[in-house]
């Protein structure tokens, strides 16, 4: 867990640069965690590909379990 919070400060102190970022946008938890294992696996998805992919994961978990997710997790 402390690996996590590792990165997630790396990410709020500009650690990396994208698209998000450059227009404003702050990345949210789950848009860091997908970064962080698209990486890993050799980072062979686009940055708005991974945010297309968060999103429809929160609405499928909001949808099944009829409850919100915080904006701090996913915006």
């Amino acid at each position: 867990m402390d690996a996590l919070k590792k990165f997630a400060g790396k990410a709020e102190s500009g650690g990396s640069t994208n698209n998000a970022q450059q227009s404003g946008e702050k990345k949210d938890v789950g848009d860091r965690i997908a970064g962080f294992l698209n990486k890993k696996e050799g980072g062979k998805l686009s940055d708005q590909q991974l945010e297309t992919g968060t999103d429809k994961a929160r609405q499928m978990y909001e949808k099944a379990t009829g409850n919100k997710v915080d904006p701090k997790i996913s915006n």
